[in-house]
């Protein structure tokens, strides 16, 4: 049985690193994933520095680029679902700048993504900028 949300993105994030992977829900896979974890990032942080809103960018336009390998960036059925209200409530207040500069470095790329704000009871949960 197929699933109306079909590529989820989720993001995981610690004091020192970040990863963000898209999953397809319908065979359970991993699509594609981009972390600090891996050397090229490594090699390439300023005094390893891994935590901050300006790698979370680099980490989502890595994953924009993974994503168009996959073909994913073009097709009606190729839409990747967000729940950044979930995302952040799971991070932390603190993390938000993290989440919203994935996203919107998705966006920059060229992928299509859909922000899924169905927790409207929520509260202090607001974009930053």
């Amino acid at each position: 049985m197929p699933v109306t949300k079909r590529y989820l993105l989720q993001m995981f994030m610690t004091l020192k690193h970040i990863t963000a992977t898209v999953v397809d829900r319908n065979n359970c896979d991993i699509v594609a994933t981009a972390s600090t974890v891996e050397r090229a990032f490594k090699n390439a942080m300023e005094y390893g520095r891994s935590g901050n809103a300006k790698v979370a960018s680099v980490v989502g336009e890595v994953l924009a680029r993974r994503l168009k390998l996959k073909g994913l960036d073009e097709g009606q059925g190729s839409v990747i679902h967000a729940d950044v209200r979930k995302e952040i409530e799971k991070k932390g207040l603190k993390n938000q700048t993290k989440v919203w500069a994935i996203v919107d470095a998705l966006k920059n790329n060229g992928v299509k993504i859909i922000i899924d704000d169905n927790n409207d009871d929520v509260k202090g949960v607001k974009r930053p900028f």
